[in-house]
């Protein structure tokens, strides 16, 4: 049985991709840090699918603890199929008034997580000489947004190692890609007023903000697409750009 770790599984996206993926009998191990509640929401929510799933909580951007669960999940599971690195967050506001200490937060969040992630997961599809990696970046990315630009640098930190892992796994039957969604219905855009959202909706060709379990959808198509498919970053943003 398939058995694929789901990082930031308490929030909206990455929930939404633990059940996506429960729906079809994948074993779940599931790893949140700030919200114990939702995680083990999201947890029952998959056993009651029929998955085999398990919770880990702690912070991603401690080795220590990444390593330690790494290697809990191959000793339950016996094996890691996949990893789905959800896990990160935002900032909002002026380059000039983010702190340091915001700054090191977000680099630690949304980049010292996925490296860490992605250095101790490895062995073990080393191993099997298969195993699937996703990312979940973001359109600002490779565009980047004002207001933005700390969380900007890190989503395009995270597609650079997302295609430099890719050319060194390759050869051994490990796929690394990543999804960058636009403009998400999640608790991340709730500071955003109604008239916000509505001049973004008007931006957006398909005319409306994705829903979390649209992504969760494309999450599921990609760690089923074939192998040959790797080092992309691919876009799901409604032709917004």
């Amino acid at each position: 049985m398939e058995t694929i770790i789901v990082t930031g599984a308490s929030g909206d996206i990455g929930s939404a991709v633990a059940l996506q993926l429960a729906k079809r009998g994948v074993n779940l191990a599931l790893i949140g840090h700030t919200n114990a509640e939702a995680l083990e929401e999201t947890v029952r929510g998959c056993r009651e699918l029929g998955s085999y799933c398990r919770s880990y909580a702690g912070d991603l951007g401690n080795e220590a603890f990444v390593r330690e669960t790494m290697e809990s999940i191959a000793d339950t599971f016996h094996r890691i199929d996949g990893l789905v690195h959800v896990a990160g967050h935002s900032s909002c506001g002026l380059l000039t008034d983010l702190t340091i200490e915001e700054w090191n937060g977000l680099v630690s969040s949304n980049l010292t997580s996925a490296y860490l992630c992605i250095k101790h997961v490895t062995p073990a599809m080393l191993s099997a000489r298969e195993g699937r990696i996703l990312m979940i970046s973001s359109v600002w990315g490779t565009r980047g947004a004002s207001f933005e630009a700390a969380y900007s640098a890190t989503k395009g930190g995270l597609d650079s190692l997302t295609k430099a892992m890719a050319k060194e796994l390759a050869p051994s039957n490990i796929s690394v890609n990543a999804l960058a969604p636009g403009m998400v219905d999640t608790k991340m855009n709730s500071h955003l007023s109604e008239e916000d959202l509505a001049s973004l909706r008007d931006e957006i060709p398909a005319g409306r903000i994705a829903a979390p379990s649209e992504v969760a959808e494309m999450v599921d198509l990609l760690l089923q697409a074939p192998r040959y498919l790797t080092g992309e970053i691919i876009g799901f943003n409604g032709g917004w750009f």
